[in-house]
């Protein structure tokens, strides 16, 4: 009796972990943890700014969660987390009126922000989406003296030589965040 109380564990934990393995690999599971909340605002931005949307979403995903009101240790703001000096410059491209933290934080705001930034960036480093990401976490002219001083080839391949453990780790969570809206949502 105890050897067929054992082989029936046995089967239950196997039929548990192949439904588990389907689940995940299901576009709905995998939806709930890569959602596509304020799709419409980022939809918006994306034409406006000629951005694939999917990245937005992707450096959202990646960022904050989708959480509006996320606030960094270093004081990055919002969806996108875009840090103050940056949106008060982003702001005066667009010709936006100087802007409260409180206003940084509205996700009309910082989705505008962000997409921007994004396109900015992707003209900045000519469409090489692992220098567009590197720079929207380390900023631009960090990423500009990489290339320039022979620190970092600009490869995803090469990504160790990326001095930021911070910027190299989110370069591989945006990258695969951006893989994982492509597959569910294109």
């Amino acid at each position: 009796m105890t050897d067929f109380i054992s082989r029936l564990r046995l089967l239950c934990v196997l039929i548990i972990i192949i439904c588990l393995f389907f689940l995940y690999r299901s576009s709905y599971f995998r939806k709930l943890y890569y959602p596509y909340h304020q799709r419409q605002i980022i939809e918006k931005n994306a034409r406006e700014f000629r951005v694939d949307p999917l990245l937005v979403a992707a450096v959202i995903h990646t960022e904050s969660k989708f959480d509006a009101r996320a606030v960094s240790r270093k004081g990055a703001l919002g969806l996108m987390q875009i840090m103050p000096p940056t949106a008060q410059w982003i702001a005066q491209q667009l010709q936006m009126d100087t802007l409260t933290k409180e206003e940084i934080l509205e996700p009309e705001i910082n989705i505008r922000l962000g997409t921007w930034y994004l396109a900015y960036l992707t003209r900045e480093f000519n469409g090489q989406l692992d220098l567009v990401l590197a720079a929207y976490n380390g900023g631009p002219g960090q990423v500009k003296r990489w290339l320039a001083g022979g620190v970092w080839s600009g490869r995803y391949a090469d990504l160790a030589e990326i001095p930021f453990t911070e910027t190299r780790e989110f370069l591989v969570r945006a990258r695969t965040a951006y893989t994982q809206y492509q597959k569910l949502y294109r």
